[in-house]
């Protein structure tokens, strides 16, 4: 099978908008710093595998954190704007958006951590699997990768941000399911930690050092 297309679907980091969990932690304007530089290690992950890319985007870009810095990381990568009326519907539509007929692997903002080959395993699985899935250690999901954008439509019916999420999804997928390795997302201020602790290396990890007690 061809090279698949990596889709990030994000959200601009506008303060008082992004990250309201861990902003209770940290503030609003380190919160969507935080948001834009997970974004921003996001996006090397993608680019990195060297597949077409492609962002499905929503919000103020303008008035974003890091809006320059976002907008050069942008300039050579597709962006496409989010369309539709709940989060499902939006997810279905970038589907259809990013599919050139080789498969689409989906993540989205939360997972900084993401790593090229990580991508590309999910992709290589598609070969084999018209679905794969990546459960979030929170019962939702950080992963997604179809062969077809049509199987993406049940996602429209699925309710987003639960315990369950993760599970209800994987339910409305086509067999065989291949399943990767679970991950953790960044909503709270332990997640955070959690992440910075384990990956140095990150932008995003730098932001929280920033806002830990000296």
């Amino acid at each position: 099978m061809s090279s698949p297309t990596v889709l990030v679907v994000a959200k601009a980091p506008v303060p008082g908008l992004a990250k309201t969990r861990l902003a209770a932690h940290v503030g609003d304007d380190r919160a969507a710093d935080f948001a834009a530089a997970a974004l921003l290690d996001t996006l090397d992950a993608a680019r990195a595998t060297g597949w077409r890319v492609v962002v499905s985007m929503t919000g103020d870009l303008d008035a974003a954190a890091r809006a320059e810095e976002l907008r050069e990381a942008l300039a050579d990568l597709e962006v496409v704007q989010q369309r539709g009326d709940g989060f499902g519907e939006r997810l279905v539509n970038a589907h259809a958006d990013a599919d050139a007929g080789h498969g689409v692997v989906q993540v989205g903002m939360d997972t900084p951590q993401v790593t090229a080959a990580q991508l590309r395993e999910a992709g290589e699985l598609l070969s084999e699997h018209p679905a794969v899935l990546g459960h979030a250690e929170d019962g939702g999901w950080w992963l997604l990768a179809l062969r077809s954008a049509e199987d993406a439509r049940p996602l429209a019916d699925v309710p987003m941000s639960t315990s369950h999420t993760g599970r209800d999804t994987e339910a409305v997928l086509p067999l065989p399911i291949a399943l990767v390795q679970e991950a953790r997302d960044v909503d709270e201020w332990q997640d955070a930690f959690m992440i910075a602790s384990a990956f140095v290396h990150l932008r995003a990890s730098a932001v929280i050092r920033e806002a830990m007690p000296r």
